[in-house]
């Protein structure tokens, strides 16, 4: 069958994507689950929004026959990992993470071998092999909490995202080994640009997420998961902030404080590089056909997802 076209949704012959997806959901038991980076129609038809950490939890507690994920495929594995009876579904297998991809696990599995006794902490942003291979799995909500937990006289490996990384090495003075990875949307940020911009808006707060690069976090009023900046927007006095993350976040924070200012940080090139070019491979008539269809699902070997469960579940029993 054609993929159907999405143009006027509430025209006469089209279909009608919202109460489709609606339907649909019901009849399968089905839960949308739906990152804050995705578009925001997939946003408004979700079941819950949230960051890595909050979908994991979300993850963990439906009841639901069938979990959507529209997000990438690192968090639709964490939901298999936690729901092995569930159908777990993404609109796209294609919709990967540079951060997952920069860090296979024959690499890994070197780089870990080469510190005996280590305790590895991983950030969420990485394969279902790569958590196997971890003792804690992190996200940036509570990558703090848990290097804080780790005994004081272990060494601590941290991977693969260097730049958040750093930035929980500098708020709780532990020395980190860090894998050199970095988020391909979050190290687009121009610095030069970044500070014109503030010369333009100088009411405006810059609010940054910890994947970013250093130099910036440096400038910034307040550094946050994609939770947390959004609840800093909404409780903040300020009226306007500069936002250096993918832009999808923007959806919510307008809708949470409709009186405010939201100013997207801009990328070194002239492109839409802060938004994510995999969250956006998910589309509504993708999320659509996936419901239908109950295609593509997400499989994974139940040694690798048993293996993979020790140290998300370790994450989710601190958090």
């Amino acid at each position: 069958m054609a993929m159907p076209v999405l143009q006027n949704r509430k025209s006469a012959g089209e279909l009608d994507f919202d109460d489709e997806i609606q339907r649909l959901k019901k009849e399968r038991n089905a839960v949308l689950l739906a990152h804050y980076y995705q578009e925001s129609e997939i946003q408004d038809l979700a079941d819950f929004i949230g960051d890595s950490l909050q979908l994991a939890q979300a993850a963990q507690r439906t009841q639901a026959d069938v979990i959507l994920f529209a997000g990438v495929h690192f968090m639709a594995e964490t939901a298999k990992i936690l729901n092995p009876e569930r159908i777990v579904l993404v609109p796209d297998m294609k919709a990967g993470c540079s951060l997952a991809d920069g860090c296979p696990v024959d690499r890994f599995r070197a780089w870990k071998a080469r510190y005996p006794g280590a305790v590895v902490v991983s950030y969420i942003n990485c394969s279902a092999e790569v958590k196997a291979e971890s003792d804690y799995i992190c996200t940036s909500s509570n990558a703090e909490k848990i290097v804080r937990a780790i005994p004081a006289d272990r060494t601590i490996l941290f991977a693969p995202d260097k730049n958040l990384g750093r930035w929980v090495a500098k708020k709780t003075g532990r020395e980190l080994v860090l894998w050199p990875g970095s988020c391909i949307v979050h190290e687009t940020f121009s610095l030069r640009k970044l500070e014109a911009l503030r010369l333009q808006h100088p009411e405006a707060k810059l609010i940054a997420h910890p994947e970013c690069e250093e130099p910036l976090l440096e400038q910034a009023q307040f550094i946050g998961s994609t939770a947390a900046l959004l609840e800093f927007v909404a409780k903040d006095p300020a009226e306007a902030f500069i936002v250096a993350t993918e832009s999808g976040i923007l959806h919510q924070m307008q809708k949470r404080a409709p009186g405010k200012r939201l100013i997207p940080a801009p990328p070194q090139a002239s492109c839409a590089c802060n938004e994510c070019p995999f969250m956006r491979l998910n589309t509504l008539e993708k999320v659509y056909l996936a419901l239908r269809d109950l295609e593509p699902r997400l499989e994974m070997p139940e040694a690798l997802r048993l293996r993979a469960k020790i140290p998300i579940e370790r994450m989710l029993a601190l958090s």
